[in-house]
């Protein structure tokens, strides 16, 4: 039985463009989820099929949001913006 393949070569464009294709499906599926004239039942036990895919993508963007390395120089004051 084949395995999974661990190793992945992707550069940085890459990534950008699957985060940003995974925000714009994300978007997508919150502007259907929730239509205006209907109200959503918190109380239910199972989430909507939208939900749980709306919630899969926020924890993989979460995830690929920890793994980034952000530039902060060694040395001289750090400016944020």
């Amino acid at each position: 039985m084949p395995g999974y393949n661990e190793t992945f070569e992707l550069s940085v464009e890459d990534m950008d463009l699957i985060e940003t294709a995974l925000r714009q499906a994300k978007a997508e599926l919150s502007a259907r989820a929730l239509p205006d004239d209907v109200q959503h039942d918190k109380t239910a036990d199972t989430p909507p099929e939208a939900d749980e895919t709306l919630l899969r993508i926020h924890d993989l963007l979460g995830r690929l949001h920890n793994q980034k390395v952000f530039y902060r120089p060694r040395n001289g004051a750090y400016i944020g913006g």
